[in-house]
């Protein structure tokens, strides 16, 4: 079978595609069918849309979904529909939390919840034998007009996994994404990495780490077959385990020798681990510092970390040659408009050396997704809305409209100061 997975593009003129169907190509092809990538640009029109995706001739379309493609992917799904009558299955993060709706749209066929390799190679097998999408009775994978299906376990050995399909990332040359884990140990309630373990609860558990020797391996693998000048390691969390984390720190500078950036959060710092990263050849980490209030961490987003560790955290990163990215929301549900500035406060104290700002939107599955539906937070219509970083769908009663989009632009400006600051320090 020929598979064509869809990578949606909204707002970003170029990001790394979905992990997920990297992943299942590379299962899919081990199991000898074949697979490709096409990004639907965000300027396509319908009618390049329908010609690139009959032009490959698919037996299956793959659609992996967060809640920002949601909208637009609905939409194409329809289109592709009316065009042709290839059967198309989505999954990702959207289709996982949101699957009844999913499953509504027009020219969606199925989902698959969760973990996606093992149920994805047997529904290859279901279609390869004479099968139809709409009769495959497979955990994971619910069907249109079914019923859920239960979850597999999660893959217990995810060292036995495939490496990913490196062609479908559509990655600039020597730079590659890496993936060494899945799973969150933490309760963040506006994540929905977190979700994923809850919803293997009882059935298996989803939180596993590759080995390093692994991670080595697929770095050797992608060295071998052309440039591999930086890494950039994608886990939500890269330093939760110490004693993964020194093994890779002493292995990566023998191994691969390249720099290479993660995602940490603060509370998981401290001044040995800093070192050996820097030493290892890390030279760029973001944080999630989300908030500059600790209440509105502590009691919302269950993020219970001071702002002292946090400045000092910044700070010993700084030392130790490592570049800073810190990563903000505005718009949270309980923030004032003294939160807002409490977040720019903050900011002044971190001294990143770059940030990014993002208004927060529910994603289905968290459990601040929950709070705002219970609370009367979500308009009637919130699922017509566009899950934008600039703008807030929610009804906040401590929040306009007004107080959310003043504190964006600010953020803008502010960045615009701090990029001229450091234009005049790099010329002197």
């Amino acid at each position: 079978m020929h598979i064509v997975f869809l990578e949606i593009d909204t707002e970003a003129e170029w990001a790394v595609c979905s992990l997920g169907p990297a992943f299942l190509a590379g299962v899919a092809r081990e199991a000898g069918h074949s697979a490709e990538l096409l990004r639907i640009g965000s300027d396509w029109t319908n009618e390049h849309v329908v010609r690139m995706v009959s032009k490959r001739e698919p037996d299956l379309l793959g659609m992996s979904l967060t809640s920002r493609q949601w909208l637009r992917g609905r939409e194409i799904a329809g289109l592709l529909r009316e065009a042709g009558d290839w059967p198309m299955i989505a999954g990702g993060l959207h289709a996982t939390f949101s699957p009844e709706r999913v499953l509504e749209a027009p020219g969606i066929d199925a989902v698959c919840l969760g973990e996606g390799e093992a149920p994805f190679v047997a529904l290859l097998a279901h279609l390869s034998s004479g099968g139809q999408i709409r009769d495959a009775s497979l955990r994971n994978i619910w069907v249109d007009g079914g019923t859920h299906p239960g979850l597999a376990p999660p893959i217990p050995e995810i060292d036995s996994i495939p490496f990913m399909a490196r062609d479908m990332l559509d990655e600039h040359p020597g730079v590659v994404h890496m993936a060494t884990q899945r799973g969150c140990p933490f309760p963040c309630t506006y994540c929905a990495a977190r979700m994923y373990d809850q919803l293997y609860e009882g059935i298996g558990s989803y939180g596993r780490r590759r080995s390093v020797e692994n991670v080595m391996a697929e770095l050797t693998a992608i060295a071998n077959a052309g440039p591999l000048h930086y890494v950039i390691f994608l886990d939500d969390t890269f330093t939760i385990h110490h004693p993964w984390v020194f093994e890779f720190c002493e292995v990566f500078p023998r191994k691969a020798g390249v720099g290479f950036s993660i995602h940490a959060r603060a509370e998981t710092m401290n001044p040995k681990l800093i070192d050996a990263l820097a030493q290892a050849g890390c030279k760029h980490v973001v944080y999630g510092v989300e908030s500059g209030s600790e209440r509105i961490r502590r009691d919302v987003m269950k993020r219970p970390v001071s702002n002292d560790r946090l400045i000092d955290v910044f700070r010993r990163t700084r030392e130790a040659g490592i570049m800073a990215t810190a990563n903000y929301m505005l718009g949270i549900p309980g923030e004032k408009p003294a939160d807002l500035v409490a977040t720019m406060e903050l900011h002044s104290d971190l001294r990143p050396l770059d940030f990014g700002y993002f208004v927060f939107y529910p994603f289905p599955g968290t459990q601040l997704f929950e709070l705002c539906r219970q609370k009367g937070y979500l308009p009637e219509k919130w699922e017509e809305m566009p899950a934008r970083h600039d703008r807030s769908i929610l009804d906040l009663p401590d929040l306009s409209p007004e107080d959310i989009t003043n504190a964006y632009a600010k953020w803008g400006r502010i960045r615009e100061a701090e990029t001229r600051a450091r234009t005049v320090v790099t010329r002197n």
